[in-house]
């Protein structure tokens, strides 16, 4: 039986459940948790997508996530394609890890975001030694929130979740708390089935429209690392890598184009050769001041 095509919106926002095959644990320790965390980072540096918010247990995980613009397909197929990669490389296994495609549900208003909200981080009281204080399980977003944790990974754009419960993010850190032990979690599970519904959410967010032109880029590019637009075209070459990196980083983006796409364009380059130069981008992006806003310049100038 064919598969029912996702149902996916620019201005969407998705609750996202991933779950490992029965037999097997999505998440072995902390480091595996760690790990997928850092790629949720990658990837968010690369499609400029914001979450608002996580919770990972053994056998699952749960994100909030606003695409901005972004393909949700493309945004989870590269974390989990990259994570069971890791997975099975580091436990020597080969075939499935999860159960099968990630689950999406679109929020479709207000309401739901903020049963959807509460409902994640309501997972770890379940986990024995966190029953009453779920904001002290690492792997939730809950802390976050609540301001009782840093974001070491730089990840929760937790603001506009939490307008919603409070005119103050001190009122609003209450009363989110409070609502945690609150709500039902039987009466929350039938609001939160896995089916995909067409979106009715409206709301004061900017949505970041991915309809710029690849040549564009070249050009952008060719002028921010001052070479000829002609060289982005060349075969490999050590002294192109950075600007290549950052080309290819840019046009995923903004583009939304595959690496079929991108090796088309480019000429003279492998769809290996994309991700590499993809994950050396983003590298470049998030450690490289010269490219900390390369993205941002861009959209500056032809948005």
């Amino acid at each position: 039986m064919a598969r029912r095509a996702r149902l996916k919106a620019d201005d969407a926002i998705y609750h996202i459940m991933c779950k490992s095959i029965s037999e097997v644990d999505l998440f072995k320790d902390d480091d595996d948790k760690k790990k997928y965390l850092s790629l949720i980072k990658k990837y968010k540096e690369l499609y400029k997508f914001k979450l608002y918010g996580y919770c990972l247990m053994d056998n699952h995980s749960h994100l909030l996530i606003d695409a901005n613009g972004a393909d949700i397909s493309k945004v989870m197929h590269g974390i989990n394609f990259s994570y069971v990669m890791y997975f099975n490389r580091k436990y020597k296994r080969e075939g499935s890890l999860l159960k099968d495609r990630f689950k999406s549900k679109i929020i479709e208003n207000e309401r739901y975001l903020k049963t959807v909200s509460l409902y994640v981080h309501n997972n770890p009281t379940d986990i024995a030694g966190y029953n009453n204080c779920p904001e002290k399980y690492s792997f939730s977003s809950l802390g976050i929130f609540i301001g009782k944790r840093r974001d070491s990974f730089g990840l929760v754009d937790y603001g506009f979740v939490m307008s919603l419960f409070g005119n103050t993010l001190k009122s609003a850190r209450k009363n989110y708390y409070n609502l945690i032990f609150r709500c039902n979690e039987e009466k929350l599970k039938e609001e939160i089935e896995f089916q995909d519904e067409k979106t009715e959410y409206e709301s004061g967010r900017t949505i970041l429209v991915r309809n710029f032109k690849p040549d564009d880029i070249l050009e952008f590019i060719a002028l921010k690392l001052d070479i000829l637009k002609l060289q982005l075209y060349m075969k490999y070459s050590r002294k192109l890598v950075h600007a290549k990196a950052l080309t290819v980083v840019l046009m995923r983006s903004l583009c939304n184009l595959k690496s079929t796409d991108i090796c088309s364009i480019l000429g003279n380059i492998t769809q290996a050769r994309v991700s590499r130069l993809s994950s050396i981008g983003i590298e470049l992006i998030g450690t490289d001041k010269n490219y900390k806003n390369i993205i941002e310049d861009f959209i500056k100038i032809y948005a």
